[in-house]
Parts: C-alpha cells; sequence; structure tokens
C-alpha cells in the first residue's frame, strides 16, 4: 500500500480517505470499522484523518454525501436513456438487484448497509441519508411522470407514492435477501414492482 505524497491536493486526500474507507464500511457497517483501520486502508496518519473529519461522525457523514453524489449521478445516466420510463425504472432495478448480490462491497447500497445501524446512533448521519434517499425517490418520481406521459406506466396512484412504495420495497428486499442469503426477496420485489408499474 503507497501512501499519499505530500504533494497531493487537501481536497483529494479528503476524497482518497472516503474512497478508501467505503468498501470497509459498506462491508462491516460504520461501528465495525475502526479508525486505524481506516486511515490503513488510506495510507494516511491519523492526524490527517483529524485535519478534514472532527471526528468519525463527521467522516461517516461525509462518507454518505460523497456516496449519494455518486449514485445520483449514476442514477441520471441511467434513467435519461431513449427506453421508455417504465423499462428505464426495470433496468434501475436489475442494476440495484445486481449489486445488491455481488459480493463486491464496492457496488452494496449504503443506505441498506448503514441505515438502520446509524439512524440511531447519529443524527446527523441520519439526516444525510434522508436527504440522499429523498432525492432518489424525487429521480424515481419523475420518471414515473414520464411513464404516464409516454404510456409505458398505467396506475391511478400518485406518481410521488408509487416511487416512495418501489423504493421502500428494495430497501426491504435488500435486507430480507441478506437475512435469508437467497434471491427469492429480490423475485418477489421484481413481481410487485411490475404489477404496480402496471396500475394492478
Amino acid at each position: 500500500m503507497s501512501r499519499l505524497r505530500t504533494t497531493d491536493k487537501p481536497k483529494d486526500v479528503k476524497a482518497h480517505i472516503l474512497d478508501s474507507a467505503r468498501a470497509l464500511v459498506a462491508a462491516r457497517g460504520f461501528s465495525g470499522v475502526g479508525l486505524s483501520e481506516i486511515v490503513a486502508a488510506a495510507g494516511v496518519p491519523k492526524g490527517s484523518f483529524y485535519y478534514y473529519f472532527e471526528s468519525k461522525e463527521s467522516f461517516g457523514q461525509a462518507l454518505l454525501e460523497q456516496y449519494f453524489d455518486n449514485y445520483l449521478a449514476e442514477l441520471d445516466t441511467m434513467l435519461s436513456s431513449d427506453l421508455s420510463a417504465r423499462e428505464r425504472l426495470l433496468t434501475y432495478w436489475r442494476f440495484w438487484r445486481k449489486n445488491q448480490e455481488t459480493d463486491d462491497p464496492k457496488g452494496k447500497c449504503l443506505a441498506v448497509k448503514l441505515g438502520a445501524e446509524v439512524s440511531d446512533i447519529s443524527e446527523d448521519m441520519r439526516l444525510e441519508l434522508r436527504k440522499g434517499t429523498s432525492k432518489i425517490v424525487g429521480r424515481l418520481c419523475q420518471t414515473v411522470k414520464d411513464g404516464f406521459r409516454d404510456g409505458s406506466i398505467e396506475s391511478s396512484r400518485n406518481p410521488f407514492d408509487i416511487a416512495e412504495t418501489l423504493y421502500q420495497l428494495w430497501l426491504g428486499a435488500s435486507v430480507m435477501a441478506k437475512i435469508e442469503r437467497k434471491p427469492a426477496p429480490f423475485d418477489a420485489a421484481m413481481i410487485a414492482t411490475d404489477l404496480l408499474l402496471s396500475g394492478k
């Protein structure tokens, strides 16, 4: 493991610490990763960590902020394709499932991994999770509206209610898939998604 050069820009060092720690946190949770492991993964001294983050909690908040910024950029690309709105949403859920079923912690959803854990121990991290997940639901809501317009989604329900229900459905399916160590919750979620987008 190579250490950062002293000539690296401060912004790059901060991002590097966050990037290096993300896989650890995604694999073992926020409480399961110690500060010494974070700085070892980044190849920086503890002093550098505290230069950018006041505490482990502020590090966690920054980690979630960076995660959602990257996630939303990827989501925007996925939802702006030339496919019908319905197919764009189904493509997203297939992408979600693939990431959650992989053994690579870098692909894991931090909202799934950290939602229940940190919401009870850090108000700042809970608010960051709420902000990020609200933005995801907002994107999904806009796509549902697009589906109403292009005729690919048929439902009498409010677009926001559909988007929120779908997101909550897939969060729950991800947790149950972890508990059961079986793909059945994702199969059920996809069936329910298809029915919901069909107005059934």
